[in-house]
């Protein structure tokens, strides 16, 4: 080939690069984005306790799987997943949750090219970081973002709610960033926009957290993908729950008289519940629950959420004339815990 015919296939070649690089970014162009900027708005109606409450979620997967902290699912009778300013509203179910960690897994039903969240590492964090936490402020439905600087490392707080649960949360990233009610579950992020925490606690009252100080709390981002992989993978442990939660139908507490058999001490029966359709009434004793002894209230719950709804269960409860009552019931779904 002479010099001329060289020149002719360089151009070819050259020619066929812009082509395609044409192509390309007319397909960049018109590839259809991403719904949101990651971050959703959760609603829940809170059915047995007549109310109503709202936090923030992550988006994991185009097709509407979501982070949140349990604490926003916690009692739940419907979950709505909204994202902010495009209109769009999804009912979500619970995929799975982790009590002790506060972390949970929700998936909306006929979400479709959602956008996503990156998540990054925490294992490189360091006091004086810059940080950035978005969340649903107040509740109001918007994102708001607020910034600071990573004040501590590692540490550990006790949280409460309005609902009387209180956990003790360990090995927390510490903030400056101002946090209010409705920013729980939402992300903590680093400097290159990478998700490094979930926002679930602050001295101002986030979500169900009353802390001493003016710090906000996040959890690591390293301990929520671990978390989340189990969730994923459908692996149930001591602390992680998946699927639906199954429900007796009472709120219970500690016997505090000498007079009341040791177990769980019916407080309340939902009406047309289980527990109500097998004779259980308020101040009742739970004594054994599938074969096992029940010696409290936490190891009654603990009890019910190992099994699946639809299980049938034999129960023994002592009534308050001190007749002991042995019935079989079958669990329905309910509220996750």
């Amino acid at each position: 080939m002479d010099s001329s015919d060289q020149r002719r296939a360089r151009r070819r070649r050259r020619r066929l690069r812009v082509v395609i690089a044409g192509l390309l970014a007319l397909a960049a162009a018109t590839r259809p984005t991403g719904i949101g900027n990651g971050v959703v708005v959760i609603e829940t109606r809170l059915g047995y306790h007549g109310g109503a409450a709202a936090g923030t979620g992550m988006v994991l997967t185009t097709s509407g799987e979501i982070l949140t902290n349990n604490h926003v699912i916690r009692g739940a009778t419907t979950i709505t997943v909204v994202v902010p300013g495009r209109g769009k509203r999804f009912e979500a179910r619970v995929v799975g949750y982790d009590v002790t960690h506060d972390v949970a897994v929700l998936k909306a039903a006929g979400a479709s090219n959602l956008e996503t969240v990156a998540i990054g590492t925490s294992s490189s964090l360091t006091v004086g970081q810059a940080v950035k936490a978005v969340g649903n402020a107040g509740g109001t439905g918007r994102l708001t973002t607020s910034t600071g600087t990573v004040t501590a490392l590692s540490r550990s707080i006790t949280v409460s709610d309005d609902q009387g649960a209180s956990s003790r949360l360990t090995g927390l990233v510490q903030t400056s960033a101002a946090l209010e009610a409705g920013d729980s579950g939402g992300p903590l992020f680093d400097t290159s926009g990478k998700v490094i925490g979930m926002n679930t606690a602050a001295s101002a009252g986030v979500g169900p957290a009353r802390t001493t100080g003016h710090q906000a709390y996040a959890i690591p981002s390293n301990r929520i993908a671990a978390i989340v992989d189990r969730i994923e993978a459908g692996k149930r442990s001591s602390t992680i729950h998946i699927g639906s939660t199954a429900f007796l139908g009472v709120l219970v507490g500690r016997t505090s008289s000498a007079d009341l058999a040791s177990g769980a001490l019916v407080m309340a029966v939902l009406a047309n519940g289980p527990a109500m359709r097998a004779g259980v009434v308020r101040g009742d004793v739970i004594t054994s629950f599938g074969g096992t002894s029940i010696r409290s209230a936490s190891a009654l719950t603990a009890a019910v959420m190992a099994r699946r709804p639809g299980a049938k269960v034999a129960i023994t409860y002592v009534s308050q004339d001190g007749v002991k009552h042995r019935r079989t019931v079958t669990l329905e779904s309910g509220p996750p815990q």
